[in-house]
């Protein structure tokens, strides 16, 4: 999707237009004052003060008619600088402007535009006239607090998008609705995959059966992975005492985003944030030689973050995750080595997912503000320095991010552009040299001396949770065979007839592994077949007398029209390897 902010143009175009929604506002009710009226990623809005009137849906299309008057209109938009005293006086009677200007500095330039009837108080630009934003449309409406502060009044806040011709506008609508259409917040409650209740509390989401079974699916899937690469699997508490957070550095700079603490028996506790001071235990536990160097331990972790509430969206972004999660332990020398295995693993699995438009980001400290990072600018810059090379050698295209880096050292993420537009970070590669440290981890070197080993943080698919959601985005919920929760349904043409037969195809399936239901409810074929394809079941399965008579099936797959008659025994086969090859 287009970010407005960043296109200059449309961005001068689209804060036009919020002056043009808010003169239409105006004419339509005369007692409306405004607070501020930006452009943002998805567009532009104007918070607005209604008094007693509020906007409801059937209003937009009423706005959007007076728009439309004052774009034919052609109105010069003028601008003209003013002092603070005239400010005031132009605005004497709004509380909302009065403030801005209170706050502005003495002497500085303060500008008005006047659009015929209208002016308002703003730094600019804007278009030449109003009738350079007729091609607009107003998209949602919401409340929003009087400067972001929950204690004052809430305002009205009003969504719109403006291009320079109707065919851009007219392809941006279609993209919003392909996006609509992608959510993954109303897939999943299709699919049935998972949900939230406000008695449970927010972005604290419940995985039902279907989303379950894709998590485990998933998680296998990656396991695997890990295990044919030499790594160990492990679990580690959720909950833990606060001291290994101290020693981390956890506790000091990332306090403000876990739950609150909790004191028992005197001590005080956790919910871990994040896995890897647990992680630098378990090494700590025993004594290494350099020959047991790398050592790679796993773990499918559940992590908590008290994301902030207006932060928390869908499974994308939640309170209580997991984590596909990875520490290894390696020595200097093995760094570039260890790094390039990890990116060809992302690799293997991209491909996999046939994941193409992503992009390599090198995350990098902010040397402007070293105070919110762990260690010396020495480690910093050969850290830094060491993922450059890799990047360079492995002759990946990548790009820099200054201030993208974790508090305890640089990373490499990978960006996966999702077919709504966004970038995801799916995958991350963090090099540390500072947790060693603080834990006083050792291995024995050859000579017989103490070593320090280097920690490789990495995580292939990041967050199960926002995995699932871009993966149903991806796929508008038409997850590939090997990954559906529900692979197939069989569906006798007449229970009673055909009931018997339906239920042998069944049995015959699940004994090779696959998730297969039933559908032999009391109702006419034509609806359980669509309800099938309603619900994305990649395999449909009707059986007749045909079907009885040959021992065969009739097969369609999801969105197709057309149906194959096959023999029970060619399908089974042709089904479990297109499953095993994890086509997708």
């Amino acid at each position: 999707m287009i970010n407005f902010k960043e296109d200059e143009n449309l961005s001068v175009l689209n804060h036009s237009c919020a002056h043009v929604m808010a003169q239409a506002i105006k004419h339509l009710y005369p007692q409306a004052k405004f607070w501020v009226g930006p452009v943002v990623e998805e567009g532009f809005y104007y918070d607005v003060d209604l008094g007693d009137d509020v906007i409801r849906d059937e209003d937009l299309p009423r706005i959007e008619k007076e728009m439309k008057k004052c774009c034919k209109a052609d109105k010069l938009i003028v601008r003209k600088e003013v002092t603070k005293e005239e400010a005031k006086e132009i605005f004497k009677d709004d509380p909302y402007k009065e403030d801005l200007i209170d706050r502005m500095p003495e002497g500085g330039t303060i500008t008005t535009y006047t659009q015929g009837d209208y002016t308002d108080l703003c730094r600019g630009p804007h278009v030449k006239s109003t009738k350079m934003c007729r091609y607009f449309k107003l998209i949602k409406h919401s409340g929003a607090y009087w400067k972001g502060d929950k204690n004052n009044k809430v305002l009205q806040r009003i969504y719109g998008v403006c291009f320079p011709t109707q065919e851009e506008l007219d392809q941006y609508l279609q993209d919003l609705e392909d996006a609509k259409a992608r959510d993954h917040r109303k897939l999943g409650k299709e699919l049935k995959m998972f949900m939230f209740s406000e008695t449970v509390g927010a972005g604290l989401p419940m995985w039902l059966p279907n989303g379950f079974t894709v998590r485990r699916i998933l998680s296998d899937y990656i396991m695997d992975k890990e295990l044919a690469q030499g790594y160990v699997h492990v679990k580690t508490p959720s909950v833990v005492n606060t001291k290994l957070f101290k020693i981390s550095g956890h506790l000091a700079h990332y306090k403000d985003d876990m739950f609150p603490l909790m004191s028992r028996d005197g001590d005080e506790l956790a919910l871990r944030p994040m896995n890897c001071p647990e992680h630098m235990m378990i090494y700590k536990s025993t004594l290494h030689s350099y020959r047991d160097l790398p050592i790679r331990i796993a773990e499918i972790a559940d992590d908590f973050r008290f994301e902030a509430s207006g932060a928390l969206t869908g499974i994308e972004r939640t309170r209580a995750f997991t984590q596909n999660d990875s520490h290894i332990f390696v020595r200097p020398d093995q760094i570039a080595s260890e790094i390039k295995n990890v990116t060809h693993l992302i690799l293997d699995v991209y491909k996999d997912f046939g994941f193409n438009d992503y992009s390599f980001r090198l995350s990098l400290r902010d040397p402007n503000n070293t105070a919110k990072y762990f260690g010396n600018d020495d480690l910093w810059e050969k850290s830094e320095a060491q993922l450059r090379e890799v990047l360079k050698e492995m002759g990946v295209p990548y790009y820099e991010a200054i201030g993208e880096a974790a508090f305890y050292g640089p990373k490499i993420d990978v960006q996966v552009k999702s077919a709504i537009g966004h970038d995801v970070t799916l995958s991350t590669i963090q090099l540390d040299y500072q947790l060693p440290e603080r834990f006083e981890l050792e291995y024995v070197d050859k000579d017989g001396s103490k070593a320090r080993p280097v920690v490789i943080h990495r995580a292939i698919l990041g967050s199960l949770d926002r995995f699932v959601a871009f993966l149903l985005e991806e796929t508008k919920g038409n997850l590939p065979l090997w990954l559906a929760p529900r692979q197939a349904v069989v569906i006798p043409v007449n229970a009673q007839a055909h009931g018997d037969y339906a239920a042998e195809v069944v049995q015959a399936m699940r004994t090779k592994g696959i998730r297969v239901e039933l559908d032999d409810r009391n109702e006419k074929l034509g609806y359980r077949i669509r309800e099938a394809q309603t619900s994305h079941i990649p395999v449909e399965i009707v059986v007749g007398d045909g079907e009885i008579a040959d021992h065969a099936v009739t097969v369609r797959r999801y969105g197709s029209k057309d149906a194959v008659k096959k023999s029970l025994d060619d399908f089974l086969n042709d089904i479990t390897d297109e499953i095993k090859s994890k086509k997708y």
